[in-house]
């Protein structure tokens, strides 16, 4: 399993692709956002954890389409059907390996296009939490997305189509927590609701993507 994750780690930085698309998109995505509302730093300030929340969400559907359609198209993953580690194990690896290379730099990202939208310091450091908590919801619900549609041509948008309605409460918690922070209150309690959604996608995902990954396969 960790060769697997070290293996798809090596095959992201190489392609680079999918990895500086997502970033360049945040990134893009917080610029604009002052030209577009206007430089009002109290309407910034109020929206600023629900449009960095919403680019992260899109900046990972992004990249959601390499995750499985390229093993599927070499016959890796008939390869991974059979081996030794189970299925679920190989999507779970996939999952961090997306979650790590997309995810993880997101949210360190985060902070310094806070700063762009007049986002305070508190909420800054909580939205970084947050996206930390929960894009890794992210990874394993695209991955389940990724696994129902691996084989389908160009099948980038029914993937969205599926994944995006699960994506609704990691986004509704997220911007919640950080927005609290934002306004002086507590965001403990969408924290706690977060990790939740987190932990049981890690723990009931890899079981989905992998049915589905057996029935593509037959």
């Amino acid at each position: 399993m960790i060769a697997l994750l070290l293996r798809d780690l090596r095959l992201a930085v190489r392609a680079g692709g999918g990895f500086g698309l997502a970033l360049a998109f945040f990134t893009i995505l917080a610029v604009l956002t002052p030209f577009a509302v206007g430089p009002e730093t109290p309407l910034l300030a109020r929206i600023a954890p629900g449009v960095l929340w919403l680019g992260a969400l899109l900046a990972c559907l992004l990249s959601l389409d390499r995750l499985l359609a390229l093993d599927a198209a070499d016959g890796t993953l008939e390869l991974l059907a059979v081996a030794p580690l189970p299925l679920e194990g190989a999507v779970a690896a996939k999952a961090a390996a997306h979650w790590i290379v997309t995810g993880l730099p997101l949210a360190l990202l985060a902070p310094v296009l806070g700063v762009l939208l007049s986002l305070p310091g508190q909420g800054a450091w909580v939205l970084t939490l947050s996206l930390g908590i929960g894009t890794p919801a992210l990874s394993f619900i695209g991955a389940f997305g990724a696994a129902l549609t691996a084989g389908v041509q160009r099948g980038g948008l029914l993937m969205a189509l599926i994944v995006l309605p699960l994506y609704v409460p990691t986004l509704i918690f997220g911007a919640e927590a950080a927005g609290r922070a934002a306004r002086g209150a507590d965001p403990a309690t969408p924290l706690m609701l977060l990790g939740a959604v987190s932990l049981g996608c890690v723990a009931l995902m890899p079981l989905a993507a992998a049915a589905a990954l057996r029935v593509n396969l037959r």
